[in-house]
């Protein structure tokens, strides 16, 4: 509910401040005395256009400024969270949370919203308050003009606003699913020109010997079997400097051999040791020589033993080579590229074969979507039709509470149209029908859609009726009536209060109103009033109660001369009803 309202520079407003409370808040005046200013107030409050025509003559700003108590109304604090706004200030032992909101507006056109002390776009306060402030009046109704409203309307009164949000949580699930697997499908093609591609590569790479010491037993295989001639006829030479041996098939001198030096000086230092006991040391070091050398020889023979002239062999290791050379121009010229290559190649085309799953589950995700969608709003449109009847029957009843006897008020529920939704699909994210309220106010006239046929003060008086009916399941914070008693009087604008003040039970409303009948019901009373001074007007709004209530009961009774007739008329207008 709005606690504090305050006003500065607005047409003909220097500053006034109100302060509302729970229940029926009733604001009376002579007409031009600038009720209708409160109202355009409240409109900016919830993104209304606004002009530098709003303006006070001869002021730079104007500010619409109210103060929210926010108890009750958690999903506008999950609006503001959801927006990163906070309350300023936050909820204390001594009471609920309260927001304020501003709007300002500048002679050079600009405006400016701030929401709990944060600027927002202007935009935010529609979103945010649109609905939790509504606005009636003989030129139109924001709830009553969009078709969208009647449907939530309806669903709350059927107790059913969570299956709603269910049948648009799944059919926009489904959407969303169907248009990823479209993607997914479009690029299907590429994608398994892509796999081909990749799966060439990936068998390229895959060879059992693709890593660095194969690689270099390869190349060194094919160093021997190239040079192999050369190779034999070196450690030929190696075998016959080592033992003098035949190695190659040929003959040497065994005196020429460092096995045979090797002989001939451990013979002579055995014949110096006799005589000298100190080359210990070196004899043993000598006879160490010697056998590392037959060692030598012996292997080097071994590997003359194996080693092979094998042009078959050469001509397989040189066709390896090609091959890894080939990779190598192709994926890096380290085995590391060529291994590196080979992890990416693998892990893209694990990606391209998990499409093909994601396809699977991407379509079994939308089809549950599409049956709980289906089941959902299937269960949602039997309850549609039982509440529309319940509804057309409470708001005709409302109505003729209201002395319009003869008028009807249907729910139709027109099939909704579900177009380029996913097959199957057997409802769009409203539901399977277009719930609309119609409205015949005259009896042999068919009902039809409200815009086109009420007028401003029927349209005002369906407004409340369909309000009255909607209380205990609505959730706004503020309803305002502007003129609901257009075109009426007596037992209708008593009628009329009674159902103000019952609907003010559930919510706050505002009401501006020029019968008398009608203020008595408020829970406050406020008079608008103009004054001049100084060679300017400005309009005031003060609270009346008590005496000064009843004055104002009077004039609105009896006109400009008020007598103790009207004064009577008025206080029994406030008894107890």
């Amino acid at each position: 509910m709005i606690e504090m309202l305050r006003i500065e520079n607005l047409a003909l407003v220097e500053s006034v401040e109100l302060e509302f409370g729970g229940g029926l808040n009733v604001l009376t005046g002579e007409t031009g005395a600038g009720k209708s200013i409160i109202l355009n107030a409240l409109a900016l409050l919830t993104g209304g256009r606004a002009s530098a025509d709003t303006l006070r003559s001869g002021a730079e700003e104007g500010v619409v400024e109210a103060l929210f108590r926010m108890d009750g109304h958690d999903d506008v604090a999950s609006a503001l969270a959801d927006r990163g706004l906070a309350n300023e200030e936050e909820t204390s032992p001594n009471g609920p949370a309260e927001l304020i909101v501003r709007r300002t507006l500048h002679a050079g056109g600009r405006s400016r919203a701030r929401v709990g002390g944060q600027l927002v776009p202007v935009s935010t306060l529609v979103e945010l308050f649109g609905g939790q402030l509504e606005i009636s009046s003989q030129h139109g109704s924001q709830a009553l003009r969009n078709a969208e409203v009647h449907a939530v309307a309806l669903d709350a009164y059927a107790n059913k606003t969570s299956l709603r949000e269910i049948v648009s949580r799944e059919v926009a699930g489904a959407a969303r699913f169907d248009r990823e697997l479209a993607t997914l499908r479009s690029a299907e093609e590429e994608r398994a020109r892509r796999v081909d591609f990749l799966q060439y590569q990936q068998q390229e790479l895959e060879g059992d010997d693709l890593d660095a010491e194969s690689v270099s037993r390869l190349e060194s295989e094919h160093r021997r079997l190239t040079h192999a001639e050369h190779l034999a006829e070196e450690m030929a030479t190696v075998s016959r400097a080592l033992d003098g041996g035949d190695s190659g098939g040929g003959t040497s001198d065994p005196g020429d051999s460092a096995d045979s030096a090797l002989g001939t000086a451990r013979r002579a230092l055995a014949g110096a040791l006799r005589m000298d006991p100190s080359l210990e040391e070196m004899a043993t070091s000598l006879e160490t020589l010697e056998s590392e050398v037959r060692d030598l020889a012996a292997r080097a023979a071994d590997y003359l033993a194996e080693l092979e002239i094998d042009p078959r062999r050469l001509s397989s290791v040189e066709e390896k080579i090609g091959r890894l050379e080939a990779l190598r121009r192709k994926y890096g010229r380290s085995v590391e590229d060529m291994l590196a290559h080979r992890e990416q190649v693998e892990a893209e085309l694990a990606s391209l074969v998990g499409a093909d799953v994601r396809i699977r589950e991407l379509e079994s995700e939308r089809d549950q979507s599409i049956a709980a969608a289906n089941e959902a709003s299937s269960t949602l449109s039997r309850a549609r039709a039982r509440a529309a009847k319940k509804l057309a029957k409470a708001v005709e009843a409302e109505l003729g509470d209201l002395a319009m006897n003869d008028a009807r008020f249907v729910v139709s529920l027109a099939p909704a149209t579900v177009e380029g939704g996913p097959t199957g699909l057997e409802t769009g994210a409203g539901g399977r029908e277009r719930p609309e309220f119609q409205f015949s106010a005259n009896e042999g006239e068919a009902p039809r859609p409200i815009q086109k046929v009420a007028s401003g003060g029927e349209l005002s008086r369906l407004f409340l009726a369909v309000k009255n009916s909607l209380r205990r399941a609505d959730r706004n914070m503020v309803i305002v009536f502007d003129e609901v008693d257009a075109g009426i009087g007596g037992a209708t604008a008593e009628r009329v209060g009674r159902v103000l003040a019952e609907l003010a039970t559930e919510h706050q409303v505002l009401c501006i109103t020029h019968l008398p009948q009608i203020a008595a019901f408020a829970d406050r009373h406020f008079v608008v009033r103009k004054e001049s001074t100084g060679g300017r007007t400005r309009t005031l709004v003060v609270e009346v109660r008590d005496e000064l209530r009843v004055e104002e009961l009077a004039r609105m009774a009896g006109g400009e001369h008020v007598t103790e007739v009207t004064r009577e008329h008025a206080r029994s207008l406030l008894q107890p009803k």
